[in-house]
């Protein structure tokens, strides 16, 4: 019904991490990988938020198909002085609409 994925990646001791150009990247790899499933989807514009403590860039993707809407994903990116983390989360529509609370509560809750 709902998937949710944070992953960590380490960053080179003075790489600028360009968190607009990995989420676009990201963003347009869920795009491909649904188009070619047979769905079509419309994504945020890419817009400020927090991830934890730290300033973050998120999208969220409406995936339909047949124009009846499936699937919703959202991509949060952000980077700390050594480490870059990407939340992912998915759900079927209304699941997705439903569990607002709950997703919000588990991202607030992330110590990172």
């Amino acid at each position: 019904m709902m998937v949710m994925e944070l992953t960590m990646t380490q960053v080179e001791s003075g790489h600028q991490v360009n968190l607009e150009g990995v989420l676009l990247e990201m963003r347009k790899s869920v795009q491909k990988d649904f188009f070619q499933g047979g769905y079509q989807s419309v994504c945020s514009k890419i817009h400020p938020t927090t991830l934890s403590r730290l300033s973050a860039l998120e999208t969220t993707c409406t995936i339909t198909q047949n124009g009846r809407h499936v699937l919703s994903q959202t991509l949060v990116a952000a980077v700390d002085a050594d480490k870059a983390y990407v939340l992912s989360y998915a759900g079927q529509a209304e699941v997705y609409k439903a569990s607002q609370d709950d997703i919000e509560a588990a991202r607030n809750s992330l110590k990172l």
